[in-house]
């Protein structure tokens, strides 16, 4: 583990350059609501408008020259296309991105502005993956993952670590479950820089495979995805969830419209755009706050990218 922390540290620095130190806020009202005093790290702010912008560039800044140069590819329904096509435009290569045909109009719209080449897909998991291989194949891009990639995971990571370098005496942190790259990158940030700070996930009911798999000790596939957290509709891989089988003890599921629930309360209250998948973390946070009276709390909202146009309140 001590390794995973050093990369952490190099990761921080190497993509300093390319990213937002995005603030913390907080608001007195949304504390007097759970009782406990919380900081919320805002990647909303974050160029692209979510975390993934950190392990995208992370990860494409380890290639070495000669794969760099022969561009990159991954499959992702939006957020992470987003912060693979801009990485790649900071580096000056070229990004192949594979989407789902049902992928959010303003995702594919904000992967087409920072200059992503879109190949798009069924949104089985199967034919993301068989497009990827055949842009490989034609292409010699290099393919990375959106969650399952220690480099991405380090960049990930990194999110929390400036949460507890500006505030260290958190008693919990809590994220987003996803893929898995999020929740695993905080914990190794948690275990490195805070010895009574502990991590807690948030995942909604309709894709609790991360909730699942802590129980099994073995990696779940989703029953369903009906989520309006579209952030969050994936499963974890072989390589986040050792780290969060070590770190984090529990993962809190939401129900959809505590989701809406705790977005529309950010939104009111605190005057910032947050999407479902972000909304999550707080809605587990919510949900369960007998547990973290009198507490400093830390959460991490992931991000932004709301179509304003399809807005569930």
């Amino acid at each position: 583990m001590e390794s995973y922390q050093t990369e952490l540290l190099e990761a921080s620095k190497r993509i300093s350059p390319f990213i937002h130190r995005t603030p913390v806020l907080s608001s007195t009202l949304i504390d007097q609501i759970v009782g406990a005093s919380v900081m919320f790290k805002c990647e909303n702010f974050q160029k692209g408008g979510a975390y993934k912008i950190r392990g995208a560039t992370n990860a494409i800044l380890k290639l070495n020259p000669e794969k760099r140069a022969l561009g990159v590819v991954t499959h992702s329904s939006g957020n992470f296309a987003q912060a693979l096509s801009l990485a790649a435009k900071s580096c000056g290569i070229e990004a192949h991105i594979i989407m789902p045909e049902n992928a959010p109009l303003v995702k594919v719209n904000a992967v087409k502005t920072y200059g992503g080449i879109i190949h798009q897909s069924k949104s089985t998991l199967e034919d993301r993956e068989a497009v990827s291989k055949s842009v490989m194949q034609h292409t010699g891009a290099t393919f990375i993952h959106p969650s399952n990639d220690l480099d991405v995971i380090f960049g990930q990571g990194t999110a929390c670590l400036e949460l507890l370098q500006d505030y260290p005496n958190l008693d919990v942190v809590f994220v987003p479950v996803g893929g898995g790259g999020l929740i695993a990158g905080s914990a190794i940030a948690v275990s490195y820089l805070s010895k009574k700070c502990e991590i807690i996930g948030g995942e909604p009911f309709e894709a609790d495979d991360a909730y699942r798999s802590l129980k099994s000790g073995r990696i779940e596939s989703n029953v369903s995805t009906n989520t309006i957290a579209d952030g969050l509709r994936t499963q974890l891989g072989d390589k986040n969830f050792p780290i969060i089988q070590k770190h984090v003890k529990q993962i809190i599921r939401v129900t959809e419209d505590e989701i809406v629930e705790a977005m529309r309360l950010i939104w009111e209250r605190m005057k910032i755009i947050v999407e479902p998948s972000s909304a999550v973390a707080f809605a587990a946070l919510k949900r369960e706050s007998d547990q973290f009276k009198g507490k400093s709390l830390g959460v991490v909202i992931s991000g932004g990218n709301v179509d304003l146009s399809n807005l569930p309140f």
